[in-house]
């Protein structure tokens, strides 16, 4: 097959792509390659693991990546692509705008905060709202709920469900949850589920939290280095899964205490320069004095301004304040 013909032509399996036999894609599988949008995504390193050369591995991956016209391109065409990212509501409309109309496709959103700040609260709302229908600011899709901290409770889902007029029945079907036990099974589960991830149609793919098991197995300076190295690892397959699937990248993270900074903020989230770099918008969330309200402040974005709003947690799920009179 010419160059010109394979530019052309369209995978839709990874045995397809010139260059996988069975025993090459047995091992690809084993290693967590199961689509042809992971293979895209894929780097020639990782593919020789499964005993691909240098050069072949490099042919498979441009294969892939021209199948899903991954290429370069004017900053007139990205900007017709990134039409086609999309937002999912938050079911809060201060919170959305502040978010610039959401939490967006292809990216990772990280929302961070101490114990009961609601941080998993919203990942259940997003699981709920992502099977809304587009017009409704959903993404009608399906949502992979990574546990980390046994978080997940059907019986919340189901609340906010019917709150938003949906079958709770439905909804809890659309939802593939997965219980991490250590750090190294959560990068487990995430490097093998874009078999799932196409085949459910999920929009949607959530850690709560990121940083736990990495935070409880590398302990001390001695440490810190690999943890980094694991957690780069692990988002940045996540943000390819993202961008290969057009779907929301959502992770809570946990918080430590900085007593020696008399100056601004003296919590800060875990994960370092790593997170912080690989998170495209970063939210912080705190408690307010008012019971269920709840303080969101944007901390970055690629192109939002910082800001801060207000929102509340109910039985219903995530809404917003009504205006005081």
């Amino acid at each position: 097959m010419t160059e010109e013909a394979l530019q052309r032509k369209k995978f839709e399996f990874i045995e397809d792509i010139p260059g996988i036999g069975p025993s090459t894609a047995k091992k690809l599988h084993e290693l967590g390659f199961h689509t042809v949008e992971s293979l895209a995504m894929a780097t020639i390193r990782e593919l020789e693991e499964a005993g691909i050369s240098e050069k072949r591995a490099a042919e498979i991956i441009r294969a892939a990546r021209s199948s899903i016209s991954l290429s370069f391109i004017r900053a007139d065409e990205l900007l017709k692509k990134r039409e086609n990212v999309q937002r999912l509501t938050t079911g809060s409309k201060k919170l959305d705008s502040l978010l610039g109309g959401g939490i967006e496709t292809q990216t990772i959103t990280e929302f961070y905060g101490e114990y009961g700040s609601g941080k998993s609260q919203m990942a259940h709302q997003l699981c709920v709202n992502v099977q809304l229908p587009i017009e409704k600011g959903g993404l009608d899709g399906g949502a992979l709920y990574i546990d980390t901290e046994n978080t997940f409770r059907t019986e919340r889902i189901v609340q906010m469900a019917r709150h938003v007029g949906l079958d709770p029945n439905e909804v809890v079907k659309n939802i593939i949850l997965a219980e991490a036990y250590t750090s190294d099974h959560q990068m487990f589960l995430l490097e093998n589920c874009d078999r799932i991830i196409k085949e459910n149609n999920i929009r949607l793919i959530i850690i709560d939290s990121l940083t736990a098991h990495f935070r409880s197995e590398y302990i001390g300076r001695e440490n810190l280095a690999l943890r980094q190295q694991k957690l780069n690892k692990h988002m940045h397959k996540l943000i390819r899964l993202a961008r290969a699937f057009n779907a929301v990248a959502f992770v809570t993270n946990q918080v430590m205490s900085s007593p020696d900074v008399f100056f601004g903020e003296t919590i800060r989230p875990i994960g370092g320069h790593i997170v912080g770099h690989t998170s495209h918008t970063r939210v912080f969330l705190r408690k307010s004095s008012r019971g269920s309200i709840r303080i969101a402040r944007l901390v970055s974005s690629p192109y939002l301004p910082e800001g801060e709003t207000i929102f509340k947690i109910t039985e219903n799920g995530i809404e917003d304040v009504e205006e005081e009179q």
